[in-house]
């Protein structure tokens, strides 16, 4: 993402600009999930696909066992992180609870708890006096201050449906390129293993390469970073499965 200039961010700090900024509705980033999905996905692929190929299996066993990860495994993701958002939800429900009952019942001493932690950002006497005041002279803006800096939780822009959503279909998008070489007829098995490994690696360098981008890290490195802990779950699927078939047998 480029770095804005100084005056894009004078005009983006405006009273007006930044009133209409804050207006709106928070939203957590997906980004994270788009991310996880799809290095996930195209990982347990190809990880199904040298597993196969390391087993000496045909390809139509390869694309059938990837095709039916990439949608068992897909869902529950999707599943799990649902789940996961869900809880964190719970978690703020329930320690809200908490909080409003120790407000109803030791008022006081939530209030010394406030003036502590504002303490120990700097604030001192009569300051400190007025932003204690501030913010306990509403129960909902205590509550919300005790969570985020007390427990450091906050479930603003939190969407379980949304978060599950972008890692299946990331998962599947992401997690089918892999399977593309085997679906095309009148290759050889090594052919089609090793367009396969190179797709895979450039879905991982790709997807390294644009977390750097969005987080502003170093390109190269969170390119590489990403492929190659692509190839090491590649490598043991492939080692794993060529093992197993000389233990094994035919």
């Amino acid at each position: 993402m480029p770095t804005p200039s100084r005056e894009e961010l004078l005009d983006e700090h405006q009273p007006e600009a930044v009133r209409a900024r804050l207006a709106k509705p928070m939203r957590a980033s997906t980004l994270p999930d788009a991310v996880l999905g799809g290095i996930d996905g195209c990982v347990t692929t190809f990880a199904v696909v040298s597993g196969a190929f390391g087993a000496g299996f045909s390809p139509q066993i390869a694309l059938v066992l990837g095709f039916a990860n990439l949608a068992a495994d897909g869902f529950s993701m999707a599943v799990s992180n649902y789940e996961a958002g869900q809880a964190q939800l719970a978690q703020i429900a329930n320690t809200e609870q908490i909080e409003h009952r120790h407000i109803a019942l030791v008022p006081e001493g939530e209030r010394e708890e406030i003036r502590q932690l504002f303490q120990a950002k700097g604030f001192e006497g009569e300051l400190l006096e007025q932003v204690v005041e501030a913010l306990c002279h509403d129960p909902e803006v205590w509550v919300s201050t005790m969570l985020r800096e007390e427990y450091g939780l906050s479930g603003a822009g939190v969407s379980p449906l949304r978060s599950a959503l972008t890692t299946f279909a990331a998962f599947l998008l992401i997690g089918a390129l892999p399977l593309l070489p085997y679906a095309l007829p009148g290759f050889s098995s090594t052919t089609q293993f090793l367009s396969s490994l190179c797709v895979a690696g450039l879905v991982f360098l790709g997807i390294g390469m644009l977390k750097s981008a969005v987080y502003r890290v170093p390109v190269w490195r969170s390119g590489l970073r990403t492929l190659l802990m692509g190839t090491a779950a590649a490598g043991l699927a492939f080692a794993t499965g060529y093992f197993a078939h000389g233990l094994l047998g035919e």
